[in-house]
């Protein structure tokens, strides 16, 4: 998604929202993560001001009144939380993990490939076709991509070929380059 994204030619432009639309947001975010109810107000402060960049490829970005990046989404699909703001809060998402032979194809941009997450040094949770995943590194502390998963993980189980997760937003990519929006 952010492959060849680059801050000067894809942004199209940036709006700020009113506080019904944040607060819409809220709610929806809330829906989608449960497991950020307690950290809400650190994450999406109620007396902040937020705003939306509006990208190419109908990408739009979730902005705090720092410049911070904290959630992306392409048309009206779900909101996901940029790798910043997971490297701060890295619970709230389903984890998956990928061996080593797979660190520098997912580094790249490569979706993640069914024998990726089942062989040894793998490991995968329980997670339904469609949710957003935090893939990690076997041997390491922090995500280094943001993916949806393309089969159930019982389905990746069983196929172990194909893709089984979409890489979203990975380490270096254009929104990990991007700058903070003031």
């Amino acid at each position: 998604m952010f492959k060849k994204f680059d801050e000067k030619e894809s942004v199209s432009g940036v709006q700020q929202l009113k506080s019904s639309v944040q607060k819409g947001i809220r709610t929806k975010l809330l829906e989608q993560f449960p497991h950020i109810e307690q950290y809400v107000d650190l994450i999406l402060p109620k007396k902040d001001a937020f705003k939306i960049i509006r990208c190419h490829d109908h990408i739009e970005i979730l902005v705090n009144g720092n410049g911070d990046h904290l959630f992306f989404r392409q048309r009206d699909g779900p909101w996901m939380p940029s790798l910043r703001l997971l490297h701060k809060f890295p619970f709230f998402l389903p984890m998956e993990q990928v061996d080593k032979g797979a660190i520098r194809f997912v580094l790249s941009g490569a979706n993640i490939m069914c024998p990726g997450l089942t062989s040894p040094g793998a490991c995968m949770t329980p997670a339904e076709k469609g949710t957003i995943v935090a893939i990690m590194a076997e041997g390491k502390q922090h995500a280094l991509a943001i993916g949806m998963t393309f089969l159930s993980s019982d389905d990746i189980l069983k196929v172990n070929k194909g893709v089984g997760v979409e890489n979203c937003h990975y380490l270096n990519d254009g929104l990990w380059q991007m700058k903070p929006c003031k």
